[in-house]
């Protein structure tokens, strides 16, 4: 099956026409930036808020969407598993976040993982459900659970405009039937099932948005690798993200020469998709010295500066950067959007000037 792209067409237009300046509007008018997707990763959100934790904006209590809005956080990022038992991310927690973010006027990005837990180049193990099926059974479960979850959200209401199939998938997924680099053929029926299944479930609307997501924001060797083979297996996708963490895939200048490759050979859009920096002493860096401070102001040049580079990439194809899980909390809350008393922290500041 060939996919046309059509749903990206119409995504990406309708982003861009409220930004777009005319010429009929006076030249007197400011031009506006080109639009830029500023989008939150925030799966923990629902559940910790339920929890009774309550984030702060300058010392006034807000929901934390609203938060993330009013400072120009356009898109959100949600996970779905199959049936998580430590994560709260099921179906119908998902589709509750869905509506609760597409209330607040926020985009949405549905991040599957196909699997009950984690899904990361380290761990990408079918769910219990489907342990023993074969591969043909797993090719049909996947487009069946896709195809049920996307139509799930269509009739609440809340279509995703973007749909990413699988999560971090360099060595593949749904182990061991489609695991990498051995199993390339049974690894692209997999993720072609799944495009299938984003198609069928999305009714009379148009189709979401395909991304493909890889853990890869400074290495363009392995960013080629994954690539070319997945486009030789003849896999449809709309868009290339990439996670990007600073302690594990290098430097600010490795992620400019990788966005530049990807534009340059595959000229598709590019999202990092996944992006943190701690606002304390945390992470270890390969390159030793981190850097930015490890510290709130420090927090804040981080995420400047790697909007900066995404911007940058050639022929306009940067187009957004998410942030990993800003209301985190217990180990990984230094890596969060907020101080230890659930404040807003600078970071959030950045771009409240409309420079984005």
């Amino acid at each position: 099956m060939r996919l046309s792209g059509l749903g990206f067409l119409v995504f990406i237009a309708g982003l861009a026409s409220s930004q777009a300046q005319t010429a009929t509007v006076p030249s007197t008018t400011p031009a506006r930036q080109p639009y830029f997707i500023l989008g939150a990763d925030v799966s923990y959100l629902r559940d910790v808020e339920s929890k009774g934790i309550v984030f702060k904006d300058g010392g006034k209590a807000e929901p934390g969407l609203e938060i993330l809005h009013a400072h120009g956080y356009n898109w959100v990022r949600l996970r779905i598993m199959n049936e998580p038992t430590k994560l709260p991310n099921t179906r119908a927690y998902t589709l509750a976040e869905a509506k609760d973010a597409k209330a607040a006027g926020l985009r949405l990005l549905l991040d599957f993982h196909y699997s009950d837990d984690w899904a990361d180049p380290a761990h990408n193990r079918a769910p219990a459900a489907w342990a023993k099926m074969g591969h043909e059974e797993l090719v049909k479960a996947v487009f069946n659970f896709t195809r049920d979850t996307v139509a799930a959200f269509r009739e609440q209401g809340t279509m995703p405009d973007m749909v990413q199939i699988g999560n971090e998938i360099t060595s593949g997924m749904l182990w061991p039937d489609g695991k990498l680099p051995e199993r390339w053929p049974q690894f692209a029926e997999l993720l072609t099932a799944g495009v299938r299944g984003a198609e069928a479930g999305k009714g009379d609307l148009p189709r979401p948005a395909i991304m493909i997501h890889i853990d890869q924001g400074g290495n363009d060797e392995t960013t080629q690798w994954f690539f070319d083979n997945l486009i030789v297996n003849k896999v449809p996708f709309d868009v290339i993200g990439q996670s990007y963490y600073p302690w594990w895939q290098g430097s600010l200048k490795d992620l400019k020469s990788n966005l530049d490759f990807m534009a340059t050979r595959y000229k598709k859009p590019i999202i990092v998709v996944e992006t943190a920096y701690d606002w304390r002493d945390g992470e270890q860096f390969k390159a030793g010295k981190p850097p930015f401070p490890q510290t709130p102001e420090g927090q804040a040049e981080f995420l400047a500066a790697l909007v900066k580079t995404v911007k940058e990439t050639p022929n306009g194809l940067g187009k957004g950067v998410f942030w990993w899980e800003p209301f985190a909390e217990g180990a990984i809350a230094k890596r969060g959007m907020f101080d230890d008393q659930h404040e807003a922290l600078p970071v959030l500041g950045d771009f409240d000037t409309g420079k984005n």
